[in-house]
């Protein structure tokens, strides 16, 4: 029962802090597609995209690898805690700063490379973008690994906030893209030199040194190699798409695939925060010989997020012409082609969200790694392929191909680790569809007949009401205890 209890308050703390983010980095991209105009809008998160893929080489792998064994040392041996703190945080600096340099170097050739030579102004600010950026993931994560989940979401919503704050302000004073990415590296320098603080103060300065384990730091480089091809092939997955787009198209088609991808964003939030809570719980379930706790942990939390995602999903693909006109206005309704594709991303989404970190502290970085890189070349070479031929809807299905493989590797590799039963897993996916089939229908009825802002969100609350009423007369969901944990 503690476990249960602190494991809600540990997803409380994580969910306030996704909503605040998640709401202002919502608002932010919202905001910034009605102040600047398409071209400007594209160009910048192509930008951003390129920055997302150069800050993995400034991050590697040692944060998570960090936050591994602070956990397994937080139980063991705190001795070893200052060493592990000082040890990663010097390589992430090191990194930090060679990637920077070299990036400012290349600037101009990058910008040639992708085809738009007006990159070349923006380029350079990348080496403040990625090194502050990196330490605010480095203090995210590491403070994850302490079980710190609280103070780990207040860093993540305070990055958030001020980003919306700083970087629409510098917009609306007239400095354009450049004001927007101003805005994002002066709250990451904020943010991060607060979590640095805290982190010294409350755990580096404290703890009292024990002699450094033998081979410790060699065992956190180590392990952290393959985070570190983990960490590449995501960053491929979630950017390579956009760069790929600007580089076959052009940066108003990027802006089309970037509103969609920020829609996804969104509406993971939930699943993100409950699998961000539980990551380090599987770990330290099995090191202390407790496997069956922790399969029947994740076993609820999947069901529980195939019941709310395969239901969003099948509305989502009813709603997503009027849920762009709203959101985004007019102009980008070339987008909802890629939202009706990514109706099914968002599913698959919600299973990784659950699995993908939970096997980083299972010790299976490796086996995860492989998978991740082998679908990640495939995303590529799949969006090489299509987006010449059906534009941002082909980088839209590849991602959806390669994710569902990389979903179904993932569920695999824990099952091997925890024995899940796989059986009540499938029946809970049947439930899922049953349900998501008898909700859409009035849902898209709706919408057909009435198209509009006001039908939609009539049709988005009677689907909102009969997925509460099936699930709470099917049993499949206690929806008052479910309610009362979270407030």
């Amino acid at each position: 029962m503690d476990i249960v209890n602190k494991l809600t308050r540990q997803f409380k703390a994580e969910l306030t802090g996704r909503i605040i983010a998640t709401i202002s980095s919502s608002a932010l991209t919202v905001l910034l597609a009605r102040l600047l105009e398409p071209n400007r809008y594209g160009l910048l998160f192509l930008t951003i995209s390129i920055f997302g893929i150069i800050k993995l080489f400034s991050k590697l792998g040692i944060g998570r690898s960090a936050a591994r064994y602070l956990s397994e040392y937080s139980e063991s041996d705190t001795g070893q805690i200052p060493h592990i703190l000082k040890t990663s945080f010097i390589l992430n600096i090191s990194t930090i700063f060679i990637t920077g340099t070299l990036l400012v170097i290349a600037s101009e050739r990058i910008a040639v490379l992708v085809g738009e030579s007006e990159l070349s102004r923006y380029l350079p600010l990348g080496a403040l973008f990625i090194g502050f950026g990196s330490i605010v993931s480095y203090l995210r994560i590491t403070l994850q690994g302490f079980g710190e989940i609280k103070t780990s979401s207040v860093i993540y919503a305070a990055d958030r906030f001020c980003r919306l704050f700083l970087a629409v302000s510098f917009v609306l004073l007239g400095y354009g893209v450049v004001g927007a990415l101003g805005g994002y590296i002066l709250s990451a320098a904020l943010v991060s030199i607060s979590g640095l603080s805290f982190l010294y103060l409350s755990f580096y300065r404290t703890i009292k040194q024990n002699t450094i384990e033998p081979n410790l730091r060699r065992r956190i480089v180590e392990y952290a190699i393959p985070l570190t091809a983990t960490n590449t092939a995501n960053i491929l997955d979630k950017r390579v798409d956009t760069i790929l787009i600007g580089f076959f198209l052009n940066p108003l088609a990027v802006a089309y695939y970037t509103a969609g991808k920020q829609v996804v964003q969104f509406l993971k939030m939930p699943v993100t925060s409950l699998g961000f809570t539980l990551s380090p719980v599987y770990g330290s379930r099995k090191a202390s010989g407790d496997s069956d706790t922790a399969a029947r942990i994740y076993e609820r939390s999947l069901s529980y997020g195939l019941l709310l995602y395969i239901p969003i999903g099948f509305g989502l693909l009813a709603i997503a012409e009027p849920l762009v006109k709203l959101v985004f206005g007019g102009n980008y309704t070339g987008a909802v082609p890629v939202l009706h594709v990514f109706s099914f991303y968002i599913v698959f989404q919600s299973i990784t969200e659950l699995t993908n970190t939970s096997l980083d502290y299972l010790g299976r970085a490796k086996a995860r790694a492989i998978v991740q890189v082998t679908t990640s070349l495939l995303n590529v070479f799949l969006n090489v392929i299509l987006i010449p031929r059906i534009g941002i809807v082909g980088a839209a299905i590849a991602t959806v191909i390669t994710h569902f493989l990389y979903t179904v590797a993932n569920v695999y590799v824990i099952h091997l680790e925890l024995d899940l039963r796989i059986r009540l897993l499938l029946r809970y996916v049947v439930y899922s569809v049953i349900l998501a089939i008898i909700i859409s229908a009035p849902v898209y009825g709706i919408i057909r007949v009435f198209p509009g802002l006001i039908p939609m969100l009539v049709a988005v609350l009677l689907g909102v009401l009969i997925w509460t009423t099936l699930i709470e007369v099917s049993g499949l969901i206690d929806v008052r205890e479910a309610i009362s944990s979270l407030f």
